[in-house]
């Protein structure tokens, strides 16, 4: 005896329909995301700083542009490795472009120093704008001419090209929000304490003030 099963066809069907919807789903999910890796002194400042962005989904800091593969914090902060401190910011084309994105970041640094940012001096604190194709170097080249023309100085920002990037530790990850204790000169502090008095006793948002005055966008500037 034999039994057949006359909804099994449309019940397949359907399930392919709906596998191909997901992947398209999937596919226009990827086509509305695109990333930018900068580097700007303090991965924390950066990372705090580019979350408040509308059309900025998530940034992560981690390590790009030296030699050494995975490399830890400690390795990156004595030096050698030829890695910067840096973030990968995930955005919205749509929403935010990323030309945009590198007015608000040469604005949110000191892009005429070449030793460090602010309180932080050595190679891993050093400026940079990452690039993996021709049109991201022409926009990068772009956004540092109008910064050159903006502040009437050199900028020593430099456009270089894209290398592996290596996400930095776990504790590293929105420090600036997490409200974990740890000891700081003034006693216990949550992370998040922690990180707004380095941000303060390193100067930084003083500086960019001082360099950028109302331009600005995260140090009391245009938002």
């Amino acid at each position: 005896m034999t039994f057949s099963f006359p909804t099994a066809k449309p019940l397949v069907l359907a399930l392919a329909i709906l596998a191909g919807l997901a992947v398209e789903c999937s596919q226009a999910r990827a086509q509305d995301r695109a990333t930018a890796v900068v580097a700007g002194g303090c991965f924390w400042c950066v990372e705090a700083d580019f979350e408040r962005v509308r059309g900025i989904s998530e940034v992560v800091s981690g390590y790009t542009g030296g030699t050494t593969a995975n490399p830890t914090y400690k390795q990156v902060t004595r030096g050698g490795t030829g890695h910067y401190e840096a973030v990968e910011i995930t955005y919205d084309p749509s929403v935010i472009g990323y030309e945009q994105i590198l007015d608000l970041f040469l604005r949110s640094i000191d892009p005429t120093d070449a030793g460090g940012q602010f309180c932080d001096r050595g190679d891993s604190y050093r400026t940079a704008i990452f690039v993996e194709t021709p049109e991201q170097r022409a926009a990068a080249e772009a956004a540092i001419a109008e910064a050159r023309r903006d502040l009437g100085q050199k900028i020593v920002t430099p456009v270089l090209e894209a290398k592996p990037f290596y996400e930095a530790e776990a504790y590293h990850q929105d420090y600036y929000k997490k409200s974990e204790l740890v000891l700081t000169r003034r006693g216990p502090k949550s992370k998040a304490e922690a990180y707004k008095f380095y941000r303060t006793a390193c100067g930084r948002d003083a500086r960019v003030k001082e360099l950028w005055g109302r331009d600005a966008p995260f140090a009391g500037g245009k938002s």
